[in-house]
């Protein structure tokens, strides 16, 4: 069932123009962040970072034919100080234990090297919308830093979409205690209008395509009250000292 909503995604992304823009904005971001040098991205679900960047290894814990490596983000098969960029689109909120991620992130990264990730961000309105329209929980009251014993009947789509917002905005002193390695350069909310309009992931869409880009360059230039009251992704890059 959980390949069958990668395909899903991986469907959807091709169906709808609206959507490819939305991320397209979100993965020339990561790229404008980027250390020079290679990327490994986790949790690549639908394959589409290398349509923007070279040098590219696309994991997932779920094998499908699109991608390079089947990872466990928690585990990451690679050797130490291997790359330049790990990089994430909405996959922090589904790991079981965010911190055993970070340490292997904080491992595999060259000096200098730099974690980016955009994950759904908890704002007063963001998180009405994501409480009534979206099947992932948010769950303000979790330890984003809690380490717990692997739970072998987790399923990969199990999420708590509170989890960065609780890491880097309510929490973030606590980053140092558990990677002291990784240092927090930037954490800002974004994504305003466009991607609710959108649907995100789903087939239905309430933004034709050719408009997606002008309310992208407005939510750009959007005050930053305005974010704080609705954004609904967060960007966050650390980089390894």
């Amino acid at each position: 069932m959980s390949k069958e909503i990668l395909k899903d995604h991986r469907g959807v992304w091709c169906a709808k123009p609206a959507i490819r823009a939305i991320y397209s904005d979100f993965y020339n971001r990561i790229r404008a962040l980027a250390s020079p040098g290679n990327f490994l991205e986790i949790g690549s679900g639908s394959g589409n970072l290398r349509e923007f960047s070279t040098g590219v290894i696309c994991t997932d814990i779920l094998a499908v034919p699109w991608l390079d490596v089947v990872a466990d983000a928690q585990a990451l098969p690679f050797r130490g100080d291997s790359f330049s960029n790990v990089v994430m689109v909405d996959v922090l909120h589904h790991i079981e234990n965010p911190v055993r991620f970070l340490r292997e992130a904080q491992r595999v990264l060259r000096p200098g090297g730099r974690v980016i990730m955009v994950e759904p961000g908890i704002t007063p309105i963001s998180k009405i919308f994501f409480r009534l329209f979206h099947p992932e929980p948010v769950d303000l009251g979790a330890d984003p830093f809690a380490e717990s014993p692997m739970d072998p009947n987790r399923k990969p789509f199990d999420a708590n979409q509170a989890i960065p917002t609780l890491m880097f905005f309510h929490h973030p002193d606590r980053l140092t205690d558990c990677c002291p390695s990784l240092r927090l350069i930037m954490a800002e909310r974004f994504s305003l209008f466009a991607y609710p309009l959108s649907g995100g992931l789903r087939p239905w869409c309430l933004i034709p395509a050719c408009g997606v880009n002008t309310l992208l360059r407005f939510e750009a230039r959007a005050w930053g009250w305005l974010r704080s009251l609705m954004g609904f992704r967060i960007i966050v890059v650390l980089e390894h000292a």
